[in-house]
């Protein structure tokens, strides 16, 4: 992937719930020449709603297995027992190929992972919400968790700040279109450098 220097990545990474996928979806509505979202590889079952190589590329944990072996992912972790998920190079290079920069929306982990791997080619954003309560407040108006699976991701996010030190920026969520208009910004910036 050498031949690539020139290439960007652009990382966001943030616990559940401080609106990572609204800002993404932004960024690819408003620069659709510019951008493109990578594509992540999994072992879960498909949904009835999901298409694969559009929502997720959709392996089994056997041909996931083999990819590793190929060394074919930038990066990938197991989940639990058999749950994969990961970032296939042949998707960063198909981006590329487009002519554009790849844009992720990961995990805190994957997002460290890929800064990694990138260096200097990547911007990794954290985004964070203003404050746990604000967390919870929005969790608990999706509605979709038990007062456990709401306390898990409360302990989740906790712990997920304190990696916050190792993005690039990190970007608070508390006025959306202030947020957007920040985040658009640090993007333009990055691609023009």
């Amino acid at each position: 992937m050498d031949a690539h220097k020139h290439q960007k990545i652009i990382i966001f990474s943030a616990p559940s719930g401080s609106g990572k996928t609204t800002i993404v979806r932004h960024l690819l509505t408003q620069y659709p020449d510019r951008l493109g979202f990578s594509i992540s590889a999994c072992t879960r079952s498909q949904r009835p709603n999901e298409i694969d190589g559009k929502d997720y590329y959709f392996l089994t944990p056997e041909a996931f297995r083999t990819k590793i072996q190929e060394e074919a992912f930038v990066e990938w972790e197991e989940v639990y027992e058999n749950s994969f998920y990961g970032t296939l190079k042949a998707e960063v290079e198909r981006i590329w190929a487009q002519g554009k920069a790849v844009l992720f929306d990961v995990d805190v982990k994957g997002g460290i992972s890929l800064k990694n791997y990138f260096g200097a080619q990547a911007l990794s954003i954290f985004v964070k919400v203003p404050s746990v309560e604000v967390l919870a407040a929005r969790l608990q108006e999706r509605n979709t968790d038990s007062a456990e699976s709401l306390q898990k991701r409360i302990d989740k996010f906790t712990y997920e700040l304190g990696f916050a030190d190792n993005f690039d920026k990190v970007i608070i969520n508390e006025h959306l279109d202030q947020m957007l208009e920040e985040v658009s910004q640090l993007v333009v910036d990055f691609l023009n450098q």
